[in-house]
């Protein structure tokens, strides 16, 4: 690895996709369920790569730009390992199963003010996505913020074997990837690896004072470094996101800037210029409807939780509201309970209109609405549909006017398509 890293220091740059190979970088030829990056080598050096690291020995050459190695992911990893030990500056780690990347979004602007931050870029979150984000900082950032995804035990532990945080925050525990983690208890076990790793590391822990859950959680470690706050302190700052459970999200940026030494007016202020622009959280304003946009991702949790603040939102000067909700995804053996709680909580609402979207949905709103009834209505009307394609092509025939619509669903379900016909 020195050999490598070495290299590193002189093209410090990194490719994974030959579709945005930099003049200069390192390709790594990482393998995918669908693709095997070891195909793509020689057409990454013709487009500019300095070097390949490679796993395959059928592409492997004598052309010192190869570099082949047992595996390309745990070379990546060991690089970032080793990159790591060298920048020698504090890392906060963020998990939990809702608002990792609103927390990191705030806290990275409220840091900004005193600190030359780097965080974690879009969804860059996994086992691939935060090495990526380490070998992306360099001896000018003063504190690196890192957002880790987990959908399985030992997850976490891996990523903060390779990041190394010094301080930590579980955002929450809620009901997210039920089938890889096997359920509640084994989702608590999996994000509180994090705690495990900073109470054996001298670490620092953020923790929420109101989650009884997350206190006991970190009581348990009895080494671990409290660093408690309430929910409280985000009482009166203004901002721009969309429901009160962003309340817990502020008031964690807002903890971490106190300790940071970060003036408190100005940690206010960062938080009242934030705006989301990632569909999360997201109030848009068209020329015919009012949409809240947050169909990023969706688990049982943070479905229940933007319902349950949809419905008690007044319709913001519109005629009427309407709730688009798609597929909750890696549930496993929980989905059909899950997707049949939203239904009957959704189905409640009298006066609100819900359209459906995917094939987890389907299998029980098809007990609650007949294929006739569905097949007929011509116009808005709690309904079914197979896909946002479907659903998109019958908004462009029956257009929504003067409405506040909560659009929120799994990544993969694509709900942001629909966008388009509700401008």
């Amino acid at each position: 690895m020195p050999q490598l890293y070495d290299i590193f220091k002189t093209h410090p740059q990194i490719s994974t996709d030959t579709r945005k190979v930099e003049a200069g970088s390192i390709f790594f030829a990482l393998k995918g369920a669908n693709f095997d990056g070891n195909t793509f080598a020689q057409q990454a050096l013709e487009l500019g790569a300095a070097y390949v690291v490679v796993d395959d020995e059928s592409v492997a050459s004598d052309d010192p730009r190869v570099i082949l190695v047992d595996d390309v992911l745990t070379s990546l990893q060991a690089l970032a390992r080793e990159h790591r030990a060298q920048l020698a500056i504090p890392i906060l780690a963020i998990t939990g199963s809702n608002g990792k990347t609103t927390t990191k979004e705030l806290t990275r602007c409220v840091l900004a003010l005193s600190y030359k931050i780097y965080a974690t870029q879009g969804n860059l979150n996994n086992h691939i996505g935060v090495p990526l984000t380490l070998l992306s900082m360099d001896g000018s950032i003063d504190l690196g913020i890192v957002e880790m995804g987990a959908s399985a035990q030992e997850e976490i532990a891996l990523l903060c074997s390779i990041a190394e945080p010094n301080y930590g925050i579980i955002t929450n525990i809620g009901r997210a990837h039920l089938e890889g983690f096997n359920g509640e208890q084994g989702i608590k076990k999996g994000k509180g690896e994090l705690f495990d790793y900073l109470a054996q590391h001298a670490g620092g822990a953020f923790v929420l004072e109101e989650d009884q859950t997350l206190t006991a959680m970190a009581d348990k470690r009895e080494s671990l470094e409290q660093i408690r706050y309430s929910k409280a302190i985000a009482e009166g700052v203004k901002h721009n996101l969309v429901g009160e459970y962003n309340s817990f999200n502020i008031a964690a940026a807002i903890a971490i800037g106190r300790h940071f030494n970060i003036d408190n007016n100005e940690i206010n202020s960062a938080i009242e210029n934030y705006n989301p622009d990632n569909n999360r959280s997201q109030r848009v304003v068209t020329k015919h409807n009012t949409l809240i946009m947050d169909c990023y991702n969706a688990n049982p949790s943070s479905m229940w939780a933007s319902i349950n603040n949809f419905i008690g939102e007044s319709a913001d000067g519109r005629e009427a509201k309407i709730m688009i909700l798609g597929d909750m995804l890696e549930l496993g053996d929980w989905s059909q309970e899950e997707h049949r709680k939203i239904i009957d909580l959704a189905m409640k609402q009298q006066d609100m209109v819900t359209f459906f979207v995917g094939s987890e949905f389907g299998k029980e709103v098809c007990k609650e609405l007949s294929d006739h009834s569905a097949k007929q209505i011509e116009g808005p009307s709690t309904r079914h549909f197979t896909s946002s394609q479907e659903l998109k092509e019958h908004l462009m025939h029956y257009p929504i006017n003067d409405r506040l619509i909560l659009i929120k669903g799994s990544r993969s379900i694509g709900l942001e398509s629909v966008i388009e016909a509700l401008s």
